[in-house]
């Protein structure tokens, strides 16, 4: 079951970005006790997105994308926030 911040994670990459593929992984339990556990369960997330709109781009500027659709959430909201940003046809 997801929590409410891996939820808005979802809907905001999906309304950013019309991702073919989209996962976000919630990484908090592996990172139990360790620094940046807030003790939320919702501290650590890992995303993989596919979309159209990261054709043509560097990967900074995919990531760029991302982070600008999540707004405060990655730093903030969240300690640790990794993401693999591919176009249509690329392998994670």
């Amino acid at each position: 079951m997801s929590g409410p911040v891996q939820q808005e994670i979802e809907t905001l990459l999906r309304d950013a970005l019309a991702p073919t593929r989209l996962e976000v992984i919630n990484d908090s339990a592996r990172h139990y006790g360790h620094a940046g556990d807030d003790g939320s369960g919702e501290s650590h997330f890992t995303v993989i997105v596919e979309s159209e709109e990261f054709a043509g781009k560097n990967r900074l500027a995919r990531q760029r994308l991302v982070l600008a659709a999540l707004g405060d959430i990655p730093g903030e909201r969240v300690h640790a926030f990794a993401m693999k940003c591919l176009a249509p046809g690329e392998t994670a």
